[in-house]
């Protein structure tokens, strides 16, 4: 049952349901946010200072009137730690104006949004551009000054984190992942689906990406593979020692692998463990391969030292060649692969000859958790899966906005939140940490933002984030605010 009626001038509509109570929804402004908690994420991101890095970096056509770039991108990071998936779900911040109190600012309204994300593209690159796809399908994309800008954002949050927590030691993982999209401006994937396809290096120690290129999804996996490393390593803060490097069959490329094994520049060399291409040399030799050892954790598989000498490039006279672990693997007792095989090999390549065999073969694999783990994150509890637009541009500025905001929210959960947070997903967040209500009062030239509840069953407390955030704050070397705000 639902009825309307006026009061004190302002509409008003009741309905009664299945549980105890009457239901009110009152048109105008409301006092009360459900998303208190988002003020954190707005806090730790400008005492990182990333709103004057956004000034400096970002620059997109002057508006005499609207909102600046910060404005625009924080309202963006909001919207997906909040867990809009879309432009289109600005609306939904748009509307409560009690967050809209305790940020400083309205939120846009979806049009305006995806103006913003239009305006990444350079019309004179993007003509170039699409010449050259038209002669070469699958060529990468150049980025405009904003979007090369909008990526030394997402450096400054890598060199707050490691201020926040130094780390000697760097492993960095490299992937592609597919981002499927009906768009008609989408390519064909090696899937056979329509769509795009990014590629990330992750800081797996961090946990924050270093770097990131958007790509069309007919774009093979291999192609730039040395570029996005270069930027990845270049995206180190001083103060790293070692570099580690873990990559799949894509990053089998002696171009690459020539690049990692020299210090050059001051860069430390780095090791690496990579899937190699099982060519038909490799499989042979694994074949051949008799000495073979068990692998305690799965009796399906096994590896080996394979004696094998590849005739790429890599090999140079003087130069101790590479190492390379053989896996086997062999279905139980009775059963064949899909394809009829008794058995599959793959092999690892490495410049590691310190540690054992199952060592390095189980070290490698660990990159399943982190760097495919942020892929996940990005594109299914993000919104990185669902891009906006047919423009190609506006979708890379999209996808480095969630790239963006997985960094501050890892900077978030590892020096911030509660311990038990550290690990914890977007969604959980969302539930504990996010979706905290207060209401929000104006009083005496000050905004208080009210939450209610007993200390002792509160999971997260805000007054302690932001204490935390203060003492980060004079470490990342900001300012003290006023306090004749909030």
């Amino acid at each position: 049952m639902c009825c309307s009626r006026q009061k004190d001038e302002k509409k008003v509509e009741r309905a009664y349901g299945l549980l105890p109570f009457v239901l009110e929804e009152v048109e105008g402004e409301g006092t009360v946010t459900p998303r208190a908690g988002l003020a954190a994420v707005a806090e730790a991101a400008r005492a990182m200072g990333l709103p004057e890095v956004v000034e400096r970096e970002v620059r997109l056509k002057r508006r005499e009137r609207g909102y600046s770039e910060w404005e625009f991108i924080e309202s963006f990071v909001l919207l997906l730690c909040g867990g809009g998936e879309c432009v289109d779900d600005l609306g939904v911040l748009r509307s409560d104006s009690a967050l809209s109190k305790l940020v400083g600012h309205e939120f846009p309204s979806a049009s305006a949004g995806k103006k913003f994300l239009y305006a990444f593209e350079d019309p004179l690159l993007a003509g170039e551009d699409a010449k050259q796809r038209e002669l070469f399908p699958s060529y990468v994309w150049r980025e405009s000054a904003a979007l090369v800008g909008l990526g030394r954002v997402c450096k400054e949050v890598v060199r707050q984190a490691h201020k926040s927590r130094p780390e000697r030691v760097a492993t960095l993982d490299q992937d592609a992942t597919i981002v499927e999209s009906s768009k008609r401006a989408a390519a064909m994937t090696y899937q056979g689906k329509r769509g795009y396809q990014p590629m990330i290096v992750l800081w797996a120690e961090q946990d924050v990406v270093v770097a990131d290129e958007f790509r069309d999804g007919n774009v093979p996996p291999g192609s730039g593979v040395l570029r996005v490393a270069r930027a990845g390593f270049e995206a180190l803060p001083a103060g790293v020692e070692r570099v580690y490097y873990r990559g799949d069959s894509a990053s089998y490329c002696h171009e690459l692998l020539n690049w990692l094994r020299e210090e050059r520049d001051g860069r430390p060399r780095a090791t690496f463990a990579i899937s190699a291409d099982m060519s038909p040399e490799l499989r042979a030799v694994a074949v051949a391969t008799e000495e073979w050892h068990s692998d305690p954790e799965d009796p399906c598989r096994s590896w080996a030292e394979l004696d094998f000498v590849p005739s790429g490039p890599s090999v140079k006279k003087g130069r101790k060649p590479d190492r390379y672990l053989g896996i086997r693997i062999r279905p139980p007792q009775g059963e064949l692969f899909s394809d009829g095989s008794e058995e599959k090999y793959f092999a690892v390549v490495t410049n590691d000859f310190e540690r054992g065999g199952l060592e390095i073969i189980n070290w490698h694999r660990q990159r399943a958790g982190t760097v495919e783990h942020t892929h996940d994150v990005l594109k299914n509890e993000l919104g990185a899966g669902v891009l906006p637009s047919e423009r190609f541009a506006a979708n890379a500025a999209w996808f480095r906005l969630n790239v963006l905001t997985y960094n501050i929210l890892s900077v978030l959960r590892r020096n911030v939140l509660p311990r038990q947070l550290e690990r914890a997903r977007p969604k959980r967040l969302r539930f504990v940490v996010f979706s905290i209500a207060a209401r929000v009062i104006s009083h005496a030239r000050r905004i208080v933002a009210r939450v209610v509840g007993h200390f002792q069953e509160l999971g997260v407390r805000l007054t302690q984030i932001r204490q935390r955030l203060m003492k980060l704050r004079r470490l990342w070397g900001r300012k003290e605010p006023s306090r004749t705000g909030t």
